[in-house]
């Protein structure tokens, strides 16, 4: 963990990951806590004019300055950076104690870092990482993470498919090979990598790493014929980008929040997962990219929408990768749930 990880008393072996013990048939005993805040550090979009309310708090362009000599004073607003990635702070608080984990990290080496900054968060101050997956746009933040950390370890719940080499074969381009992930870079840099296929627990039993997510729906069913991955000797279609998860938090008196980065294991898979792991039905947030932009996904609107409302979330946004014909469609279906996503917005469930 970096120095002046918080103050908590919480300790690295505390908050690293273990196996979590249960399954479907026999629940994982995810302790609810009594709040937990969840801040976009990374989205696609930074909306300034955006008005927060009792659940969410939004940041203006006096956010962030920067050096502009054609101004008179010679600064401007700049606010938050925007870019094709995400990654979140996640804060729970049970009781007295208060922990932060980071998920996800963004796209650029710098535009984490620079958003934190500008938001008075300390990134020195998390306990643990956890990635959605291993693609480029969830990841990149890690360089300007470690670069902060100075070589200090700080533990990190990776799938061990991130490493996975993919490209993108879009019919009348060349082939796009995705930067990949670094093993032996992240551990160099001092990350203490805990890889797992299961589900984990972390943050003495209150959050849950889904580990990868059972397939169960008819009609989520992952990337089209472009997206490839290298199996040692070729290219082959990649659909189900298996280290694709989430995190989960149960909030008490209101039931789940669901984390997602991109949601490539479908939005509905991904929370029905969690309900099956948990035992717990009841849904308070859904939060993060859900998968649902271009002409591979905009079938699977309709049916996540209904599946979702079904649901009856009290809290819903959808960022990064969902795409606009999506968020359209969750705002007119779940009216006082949805809400706009944007980078340095926080969005907080309260226990009951």
């Amino acid at each position: 963990m970096c120095e002046g990880a918080s103050g908590t008393g919480m300790d690295a072996a505390l908050v690293a990951p273990r196996p979590a013990l249960g399954d479907a048939i026999d629940p994982i005993g995810l302790e609810p806590v009594d709040e937990v805040i969840v801040t976009t550090l990374v989205d696609n979009v930074y909306d300034a004019l955006l008005q927060g309310d009792e659940r969410t708090t939004r940041v203006s362009f006096g956010v962030g300055l920067a050096e502009a000599p054609q101004f008179e004073g010679g600064e401007t607003a700049v606010g938050l950076r925007a870019e094709h990635g995400f990654s979140a702070l996640v804060t729970v608080r049970r009781d007295v104690t208060t922990t932060s984990l980071l998920f996800d990290a963004g796209l650029s080496p710098d535009a984490m870092m620079v958003n934190a900054d500008r938001l008075g968060v300390d990134l020195l101050g998390v306990q643990g990482v956890v990635l959605s997956h291993g693609h480029f746009d969830h990841v990149g933040g890690l360089a300007g993470l470690a670069g902060r950390c100075g070589g200090r370890s700080l533990p990190m719940v990776v799938h061990p498919m991130a490493w996975t080499r993919r490209r993108l074969t879009v019919p009348g381009a060349d082939p796009l090979e995705m930067p990949t992930l670094s093993r032996r870079a992240l551990e160099a840099e001092g990350f203490a990598l805990v890889e797992r296929r299961q589900p984990s627990l972390l943050v003495d039993d209150c959050v849950l790493v889904t580990g990868e997510v059972d397939r169960t729906t008819e009609f989520e069913r992952g990337m089209p014929a472009a997206h490839e991955a290298w199996t040692g000797s070729g290219w082959r279609h990649d659909p189900d980008v298996v280290d694709d998860q989430a995190l989960i938090v149960h909030v008490r008196g209101r039931g789940l929040v669901v984390l997602t980065g991109c949601g490539h294991a479908g939005a509905i898979n991904i929370v029905r997962h969690a309900q099956r792991l948990t035992g717990i039905s009841a849904v308070a947030a859904l939060v993060g990219g859900l998968h649902l932009s271009g002409p591979a996904f905009e079938p699977v609107i309709g049916p996540t929408v209904e599946a979702l409302t079904a649901m009856a979330p009290s809290l819903v946004v959808p960022g990064h990768c969902t795409g606009w014909r999506a968020q359209h469609a969750l705002a007119a279906a779940l009216p006082n749930a949805w809400t706009a996503g944007s980078s340095g917005s926080s969005y907080r469930v309260d226990a009951a």
